[in-house]
């Protein structure tokens, strides 16, 4: 294995130790497959050669994204020799890739979300009520975990019934809020006053100081263990169920989108195949001939 290609990714600083981890397995790993096919220089290898590899990999039954990662490694590593004047031509370059596989966003059933604010699950003090209401805000609005921490108090309008969020880029978004949820954030603001009376962020510890990212993975990870059975727990999987609920009831994708704070509607539309697959699940249910 050439030396050099190492000793020029440990100066790129833009990778990880990780990333240059990866590489350095990836090529290892094709390298013996060289070995295997009788090719002993990795010089020689051609375009055929890594379109065999690409065949192996998916007869290994990889993911696509983990193929897509290694024929990434090849291409660096070819590219790299390519500018070094090593080889001519670099051979992963026109290498066809198979399509990535979308992740479908995990999200919580309505019945479990029914379950999940049952006000038995809070207790009625301050860290229940400002529990009760993360995880309201979560689910209501779609909003992100650091979008939540950075609310401010000023950010309610109680007057027009919305929320202020800041989101990437300080791009800033309203979205509705429902009366009975105004009035239950009037009821912890009230009982905030007791734990910090100067702080600006609307969500605090019990020691007046505003929340931070694992403290509110923890809250939202505590009330989701209890109601779900997801690998995955964290605040995100709320702003799915926002979004997959919403598109479920029939409401509009690019209101959807505007309501979350995407750029474009290509992050919207994930939340699709969720609606899509409940679509198809009633109509085999409900058509005769299904």
């Amino acid at each position: 294995m050439p030396k050099a290609f190492f000793d020029h990714l440990v100066f790129e600083k833009h990778l990880s130790k990780h990333t240059v981890a990866a590489y350095k397995t990836d090529l290892i790993q094709f390298e013996q497959f060289c070995k295997n096919q009788k090719i002993n220089n990795l010089l020689s290898v051609t375009s055929k050669d890594i379109r065999r590899w690409i065949i192996f990999l998916l007869n290994e039954k990889l993911n696509s994204v983990t193929v897509h990662r290694k024929l990434s490694s090849l291409k660096a590593f070819y590219g790299f020799m390519q500018r070094e004047g090593v080889i001519k031509d670099n051979p992963a370059a026109g290498a066809i890739l198979p399509k990535k596989q979308k992740k479908i966003p995990q999200f919580i059933k309505e019945q479990e979300t029914d379950t999940l604010f049952n006000d038995t699950f809070f207790e009625n003090d301050f860290k229940g009520l400002r529990d009760k209401n993360i995880l309201h805000l979560f689910y209501l609005t779609g909003m992100r975990r650091q979008e939540l921490i950075d609310l401010k108090l000023q950010d309610i309008d109680y007057n027009r019934d919305v929320i202020t969020v800041t989101g990437k880029r300080n791009k800033m978004r309203l979205v509705p809020l429902p009366a009975w949820l105004l009035n239950q954030l009037k009821d912890y603001t009230t009982f905030r006053k007791e734990y910090s009376a100067d702080g600006h962020n609307l969500f605090i510890t019990e020691k007046g100081k505003p929340l931070y990212p694992k403290l509110v993975y923890r809250i939202v990870n505590k009330y989701i263990s209890q109601i779900a059975t997801l690998q995955k727990r964290s605040p995100h999987i709320l702003r799915h169920t926002f979004a997959t609920q919403m598109l479920n009831s029939g409401a509009d994708l690019n209101a959807i989108k505007q309501l979350l704070g995407h750029a474009n509607l290509a992050a919207t539309e994930v939340y699709t195949h969720n609606s899509f697959q409940k679509l198809k699940s009633t109509y085999n249910q409900a058509h005769p001939r299904a």
